[in-house]
């Protein structure tokens, strides 16, 4: 964001000048402006961001508007890895007929998305959802670690310093996560239900060899809005099989 951008969001949230000096202190020492401004925008919508949470990337605007696209008026949706809720709010806005339900590990993050009106259950990856949305689910989405462990230190500065590591560790090969929301996905999804996750860097090949090996087809790589690769989409045929993508 550009500095005049976030000038602009800092005297918006001030109420006053002894405020807005505290919040530019809080700036310039690195601190996300979300969590000093207590909100950020995704796919147009306000989200709440409480300060030691993982603050929404628009990057991932492809993913939420895609699961929203995909997700039926009166569908199931699980987001996992929910972190301030950006992504379940996206689908809850987009289908409010929809059941919308998401899961996190961190207690604060967990407390955040719940201030955005998202169900959340609280524990690692899918091991809190509730057993009656089993094979029910039509689209599972997660913006999930994925960043190797030992290329942290090449993020920028204040994201490492101050965003919490465990939003980002992905541990070796940044695939950890991502291997374990693969295979676990299967047991939630419906056939010809959806699975679509965030990934980076050179993961896309080995992430779409693994989404085909567990029974999805029509799977492509979404790109976001520099053009970049950023998630892999792909359909879940009878029986765990591959689907053709609808017409």
């Amino acid at each position: 964001m550009a500095a005049d951008d976030e000038a602009a969001e800092l005297l918006t949230a001030a109420p006053d000048p002894g405020v807005l000096a505290a919040m530019v202190t809080r700036r310039v020492a690195g601190e996300p402006l979300a969590w000093i401004t207590g909100t950020t925008e995704f796919c147009g919508l306000t989200v709440g961001v409480h300060p030691g949470v993982y603050v929404p990337r628009w990057q991932s605007e492809a993913l939420a508007r895609t699961a929203a696209d995909l997700l039926p008026a009166r569908g199931t949706a699980i987001d996992l890895c929910t972190g301030a809720g950006a992504v379940a709010l996206v689908l809850q806005t987009t289908r409010p007929g929809a059941r919308v339900v998401a899961t996190e590990s961190d207690p604060v993050a967990a407390a955040c998305a719940r201030s955005n009106g998202v169900v959340v259950y609280e524990g690692d990856l899918d091991g809190p959802l509730p057993g009656d949305l089993a094979g029910k689910v039509d689209v599972l989405c997660a913006v999930a670690p994925y960043v190797p462990a030992d290329a942290l230190h090449l993020l920028p500065r204040d994201v490492v310093a101050h965003e919490p590591r465990a939003a980002l560790d992905g541990g070796v090969h940044g695939m950890e996560v991502l291997i374990r929301a693969i295979g676990c996905s299967t047991r939630w999804v419906a056939p010809g239900g959806w699975l679509l996750l965030e990934a980076g860097g050179g993961q896309f090949p080995e992430v779409v060899t693994l989404f085909s090996r567990a029974g999805y087809g029509s799977v492509r790589v979404l790109e976001d809005g520099d053009g970049d690769p950023r998630a892999v989409c792909g359909r879940l045929g009878p029986g765990g099989g591959p689907v053709a993508a609808p017409a």
